[in-house]
């Protein structure tokens, strides 16, 4: 019961944030209120849908160290795989004592190319199936 009152309570702020014009404020306890600054906003916002959408919030810093086996599992690869980037330079890290710690910026800014590398592929691979004929594309 408490849990839906939550979720209909997230999904309230979600559609107040959503309107167009509005400048939202925080009302403090004493009556005080301040208008939220937009770069808090946006973030206030993309967090409210993520939780209206019923997934998990994480909040990093940027400059945030990760252990390797956190920077692993935010790319979704194994330890090892991790570690094999690290070593072969695609990913700067620093040692802290005998442990190796990846800033999350680094990190976000591989994921970024990688991902940007993977869809470029994957569209070459479209564009030669369609050339070949094996892949056809309907509107």
């Amino acid at each position: 019961m408490a849990q839906e009152k939550e979720t209909q309570s997230i999904k309230q702020i979600e559609r107040l944030l959503k309107v167009e014009g509005s400048h939202p404020k925080l009302v403090g306890a004493n009556g005080e209120e301040i208008v939220i600054p937009d770069s808090v906003y946006q973030v206030l916002r993309q967090v409210v849908h993520t939780m209206a959408l019923g997934q998990a919030i994480s909040i990093v810093p940027q400059e945030q160290e990760l252990t390797t086996q956190q920077a692993a599992e935010f790319l979704n690869v194994s330890r090892p795989y991790l570690i094999k980037l690290l070593e072969q330079g695609e990913i700067p890290y620093v040692n802290v004592g005998t442990h190796r710690r990846v800033r999350f910026m680094d990190l976000r800014k591989y994921k970024e190319q990688r991902d940007a590398k993977r869809d470029q592929l994957l569209q070459q691979l479209v564009e030669m199936s369609e050339e070949a004929g094996l892949y056809e594309y309907d509107e």
